[in-house]
């Protein structure tokens, strides 16, 4: 009886912390309003599997011991927010289109697909498919911290999405760079729904690690050595190297932005849950916010409004500059009752945000061939994967 009671109370903590989380002052790389809520506001069918698991043998006691009606009573509000958490995730739809129609124009809303209930429900973790290859580990520099995994479909269909660019029939690619704070983390971890869906409608999909720990210029340099290696590979596996887009996580996303406001020369950057300050001291560029330009290419920023680590009032802060410099489209979308790390499990937020990436990069989509596609067809040797 104790044991369900305590695992009824342990649930009943960090549902509720997941729902009505303490707001820190500023943004910071680490506090217990995140290890504590972020797995279960972002599943909260684990925390369910949890609280049964520990409960249900009690329950069917029926006893009349006043521990025993506690331990019903906390169960019963566990659920209750469990349900309310699960709920909630149906809003990201709403956000998602209003950020793409106010940055696009009024057809810009996506077209949601269903979530694949049997892998949220039975295997979350798992983004595994059939239908696409990962070729891993794969060196895109010298030194163990500079390797990539490909993502690729095995079959040759191409979506219709990657239509125009260079030569008018390669898929679109991408580069992924995960979160971690710069001192942590690893390709193995963020948005594997996201690479294996992409990679299976035709992209050319990559994961990339970058040497942690080290001066911010370092990361800078391995971002741009990853980039220039898969756009150099990306037409062997049927993708346009004229269509590169930049996406990352949290410190992941910091670097694709910063990389793609310098010169870097892509068709979108995608930000998720993404820092966008300032890191650490020495020569510059050390922000996105120290690059703003004209020539920005567009972007999707995605986050949430409940976000522990990075508040989302600097990145719609981040977002407003960027703006009121850019040419290009940017569309900032806040997501209610979403945490940190969202792209880590499949689950029905996350499915919404995967289908506003496809529909962005449709709207993003080249006019011409660009410069860069022109330089990895003549310039840069293809080799290896």
């Amino acid at each position: 009886m104790t044991g369900a009671l305590t695992t009824a109370l342990i649930v009943g903590l960090h549902a509720g912390l997941a729902l009505y989380p303490p707001r820190p002052r500023h943004s910071m790389p680490f506090n217990l309003q995140f290890a504590f809520g972020w797995w279960i506001n972002e599943y909260p069918v684990l925390g369910l599997y949890w609280l049964l698991s520990g409960t249900t043998a009690v329950l069917q006691l029926r006893t009349n011991l006043p521990v025993w009606w506690a331990a019903v009573v906390i169960i019963l509000l566990d659920l209750a927010v469990l349900a309310r958490l699960g709920l909630r995730m149906r809003l990201a739809r709403g956000a998602l289109s209003a950020a793409l129609v106010e940055a696009f124009g009024s057809a810009a809303a996506p077209s949601y697909t269903r979530p694949v209930w049997w892998r949220i429900l039975l295997v979350p973790f798992v983004s595994w498919r059939p239908d696409v290859r990962r070729i891993a580990n794969q060196h895109y520099g010298p030194g163990r911290g500079r390797r990539i995994d490909l993502y690729v479909a095995r079959s040759t269909v191409r979506p219709q999405l990657g239509q125009s660019g260079s030569g008018g029939t390669g898929a679109p690619v991408l580069l992924y760079l995960h979160s971690g704070g710069f001192r942590i983390g690893s390709k193995a971890l963020g948005a594997h729904p996201l690479l294996y869906r992409l990679a299976a409608q035709g992209w050319v999909v990559a994961s990339a690690n970058y040497r942690l720990g080290r001066d911010y210029s370092e990361q800078l340099a391995d971002t741009r050595a990853a980039l220039a290696w898969l756009r150099a590979r990306a037409g062997d596996h049927g993708g346009d190297p004229g269509r590169v887009f930049l996406a990352g996580g949290s410190a992941g996303a910091h670097l694709a932005s910063t990389v793609a406001l310098t010169g870097a020369d892509v068709a979108g950057v995608i930000g998720l849950y993404g820092y966008y300050g300032g890191v650490g001291t020495g020569p510059g560029p050390r922000s996105p916010l120290e690059c703003l330009t004209p020539d920005a290419p567009p972007f999707l920023i995605v986050h949430g409004r409940v976000d522990p680590l990075v508040l989302h009032e600097d990145v719609s802060a981040f977002a407003e500059k960027l703006r009121a410099v850019s040419q290009a489209p940017v569309a900032c979308a806040l997501l209610p009752g979403t945490h940190h790390n969202f792209d880590f499990f499949h689950s029905p937020r996350f499915s919404a945000v995967m289908d506003a990436v496809e529909r962005f990069a449709e709207l993003s989509r080249p006019a011409e061939p660009s410069a860069a596609a022109e330089f990895s067809r003549h310039v840069v040797p293809s080799s290896g994967v």
